[in-house]
């Protein structure tokens, strides 16, 4: 039963915190940390929560991205969509398969993902004061080199605590994009990104996976698929009215809470 528990409890938050600037990897990270546990043995169930949590953001934006791949041949938006997507995907792709391993083997503690969410926090709150006067207001009108910067700027999620949507999200409105289409840029950017790193990691760690515990990765997928969809139909709605300032102090807040747990052990 405690298993389970975790799995559920594992599911929810990577499903609640993928999408959000809060850093869905240093939330586990601290949790496993706190509760004593890092979820079910083997890679399989990492992987397939993900997997439910790039589902929910296919479901809720089915139509948009139906559209964009059906008008590819024959509409200007729809390739331009689809090209800003994969250019942004593009530095992630390269810098992961370079460096990803050696950049989590060298930061991948409880300690740097606390630093990382109080420091991620302050910088939310201070480019929510930057970007007064957007330019671009949907991801079909941003240029092909502003598409590769908010990509570049997702390279920085590789440090633990720092957020992969925190990372493109902040990188967007430094260069000019408005609220909505940083956060839906966000969104369709996990798509590529999301999927292209359970691929190499099923590749990297294809001799060390196990479905054994089938029941336990079955309840992690639809717990992070619930969770993901709740987040996705309601964040947009939300960063319009309140901005990123609410996700910052709750970084901040949380970040510190754990620093100082941490480091009075």
């Amino acid at each position: 039963m405690e298993t389970i528990l975790q799995a559920l409890l594992l599911g929810i938050v990577e499903g609640l915190t993928e999408f959000l600037p809060v850093s869905s990897t240093g939330h586990l990270i601290l949790l496993g940390d706190l509760l004593g546990f890092q979820g079910p043995p083997g890679k399989s169930f990492e992987i397939v929560i993900q997997l439910g949590a790039i589902l929910a953001v296919c479901v809720v934006y089915w139509q948009r991205l139906w559209g964009a791949a059906a008008g590819a041949m024959t509409d200007a938006r729809s390739r331009a969509f689809i090209r800003n997507i994969l250019v942004g995907f593009l530095p992630a792709m390269v810098v992961g398969v370079l460096a990803y391993k050696h950049i989590r083997a060298l930061l991948d503690s409880p300690i740097v993902v606390a630093v990382a969410l109080v420091v991620g926090g302050v910088l939310i709150l201070v480019l929510e004061r930057v970007n007064k006067h957007p330019r671009f207001h949907a991801v079909e009108d941003f240029p092909t080199s502003l598409s590769l910067k908010v990509g570049i700027f997702q390279c920085l999620a590789m440090v633990p605590g720092v957020s992969r949507s925190g990372a493109t999200i902040m990188g967007a409105l430094l260069v000019g994009v408005d609220r909505k289409a940083a956060a839906e840029f966000s969104f369709f950017l996990a798509i590529p990104t999301m999927l292209g790193a359970t691929v190499y990691s099923l590749y990297k760690n294809w001799a060390d996976l196990s479905f054994d515990n089938a029941g336990l990765i079955a309840i992690g997928f639809v717990a992070a698929f619930i969770a993901a969809l709740l987040v996705v139909r309601t964040a947009i709605g939300l960063i319009i009215r309140h901005g990123f300032a609410p996700f910052a102090w709750y970084r901040i807040a949380f970040g510190g809470v754990m620093l100082a747990v941490l480091l009075s052990r």
